[in-house]
């Protein structure tokens, strides 16, 4: 009884604040069967404008009606110099919803839990990370050397602290100082759920990304677009744009492809996750969308997971030489965003094959049933 009268009180003094100062109300509803914990929410910061046009960007927080809490943000440019969308980390129970209020007020510093830069240092390696796992992607100067490869890197962390600038600083990575360590082995496949052209049964991969952008910085997100050189694709001449995001949480990044190539119809792809020689593979190959593998143990460095999600059906997939593939198409010119990334079991989170699956086809669901916002 005392709990809801507490309850009570702290929603009707959070109205009263929020009637006084004629601030911003947000809605957040979860229609799913799942708790949603610690998610990243996008709201259109232009919608946010039209509820209260007075909004200082320098002078506002975000606090929860029950409990009163402030709730880390981040403004998200998106490249931009305008603020496109306020980025807010919360956690909503299965069927339920979360309410809060953008009200006048220095907000508490919200600590760094995603981070992407060049680096330069290192034979233009682009890295990224968050507080779960980190990855890099190779750049020009690596090409035709022994140490090229073509997919996506991945990082093991066992910590939530941003690791990247501190292991190219120690040039030391392939060794466990007690936060994880670089031993995924990427080689001439896709990585950790990199995509390419897949035309006559063969994976037509590019080179390594020419430039690169940082859109955002964290805290909460972090964005960057890498740009390719045109390539060959069995005849097929080809330009891709990615534009990648990592949300702070989460183990996977979501991936935007912008293709061009010449001739008419669309272009064959496939999205890749390497793979080992073992004979009998752990391997979730669904064609609804939902692409995972879980290694072979590699020593005293553990097991990584590597996994990728798409909200369409694939077209096919593969179990084929180095790597699992999940193949579909793309058109000229229009984006297609897929998810993909990787655990590592000795994180201490995902520490099997059936949580590591689990856990790619919830986010599946996820991404189907995504949280409602209404601002008020």
């Amino acid at each position: 009884m005392k709990k809801s009268i507490k309850y009570i009180l702290a929603v009707l003094f959070f109205y009263s604040t929020v009637s006084a100062q004629q601030k911003s109300t947000i809605v957040i509803t979860n229609t799913a069967n799942q708790d949603r914990n610690a998610a990243v929410v996008s709201v259109n910061w232009a919608t946010i404008l039209k509820s209260n046009s007075k909004i200082d960007t320098a002078n506002f927080k975000v606090i929860n009606a029950a409990t009163q809490e402030e709730v880390p943000f981040q403004l998200e440019h998106k490249g931009q110099p305008a603020i496109q969308n306020l980025l807010l980390q919360v956690s909503v129970k299965a069927k339920g919803k979360t309410e809060l209020a953008i009200v006048a007020g220095k907000a508490s510093p919200v600590k760094a839990k995603t981070y992407a830069r060049y680096i330069p240092e290192r034979k233009d390696d682009f890295a990224w990370e968050n507080d779960k796992v980190a990855f890099r992607m190779y750049g020009k100067a690596l090409e035709k050397t022994s140490e090229d490869a073509y997919g996506i890197d991945f990082w093991t962390k066992s910590t939530a602290n941003l690791v990247i600038n501190d292991r190219y600083k120690k040039n030391d990575y392939h060794k466990d100082h007690g936060d994880g360590l670089d031993y995924y082995s990427v080689g001439f496949t896709l990585g950790a759920g990199g995509m390419a052209p897949y035309i006559n049964d063969t994976v037509r991969y590019s080179g390594n990304y020419r430039s690169s952008k940082v859109l955002d910085n964290g805290p909460l997100r972090s964005t960057f677009q890498l740009t390719y050189d045109e390539w060959n694709a069995a005849g097929i001449k080809v330009n891709v744009i990615k534009t990648i995001s990592i949300d702070a949480g989460s183990q996977l990044n979501r991936i935007e492809h912008l293709y061009t190539f010449t001739g008419s119809g669309s272009l064959p792809v496939a999205i890749g996750l390497s793979t080992r020689n073992e004979a009998s593979k752990k391997l979730l190959l669904d064609k609804t969308g939902v692409l995972g593998y879980w290694e072979p143990v590699h020593g005293n460095d553990g097991i990584t997971g590597v996994g990728a999600v798409t909200l369409s059906p694939l077209q096919n997939t593969a179990d084929a030489p180095k790597q699992a593939l999940g193949i579909t198409t793309v058109k000229n010119n229009v984006p297609y965003v897929y998810y993909a990334g990787a655990a590592w079991n000795k994180a201490g989170e995902i520490t099997s094959e059936t949580a590591w699956f689990d856990y790619l086809k919830n986010y599946q669901q996820q991404l189907k049933s995504p949280l409602k916002v209404v601002v008020k």
